[in-house]
């Protein structure tokens, strides 16, 4: 069910005898004890960065019967656990910038965890949670400290802006 060429590093999630795995913009849902196929959600990047180095999806979150993954193009996607249909799309980032969201999101109850890729361009990292049910982003803390946040004096001039910093890894809660 995942053809293509790309490098398989998601861990599948099984929920209600249903696994799923997935591969950049793809998500596939597998009855777990036959591996026939319900359903699969495909998103097409929408712009992609010439320099993208990271063409990875490292899963999906579940929540009741919501779906969450992240996009190449740093896109948060919510769906339909039972379908597949698409609930809604954030773009949390700018892909062109070197942003891309790779891992799997974290649910906290009724918020949606996200850390961003790109680093490895200097790209200022960030954590952001997002409301489960609309999409909306209640809040963005960013690793490296920008003028008037507290730390930011250890950051000599305006490097702070290419500080780096990517929350890249699915934390704990």
């Amino acid at each position: 069910p995942m053809p293509g060429d790309a490098v398989l590093e998601a861990t599948p999630l099984v929920a209600d005898g249903v696994m799923f795995t997935t591969q950049p913009g793809v998500v596939v849902a597998l009855d777990a004890r036959t591996g026939r196929q319900l359903w699969r959600f495909s998103r097409p990047q929408k712009v992609k960065n010439p320099y993208e180095i990271n063409p990875y999806n490292r899963g999906v979150a579940i929540v009741g019967t919501q779906l969450f993954m992240g996009t190449l193009d740093a896109a948060l996607v919510a769906l339909d656990v039972k379908t597949g249909h698409l609930l809604w799309e954030t773009q949390v980032a700018d892909t062109m910038a070197g942003y891309s969201l790779t891992s799997a999101p974290l649910v906290v109850k009724d918020k949606v965890l996200v850390g961003i890729t790109g680093g490895e361009f200097g790209a200022r990292g960030f954590l952001d949670a997002y409301d489960r049910a609309t999409g909306k982003r209640l809040w963005r803390w960013y690793a490296v400290p920008g003028p008037n946040e507290f730390g930011n004096d250890t950051w000599k001039g305006d490097s702070w802006m290419r500080g780096g910093s990517p929350m890249w890894l699915t934390g704990s809660y």
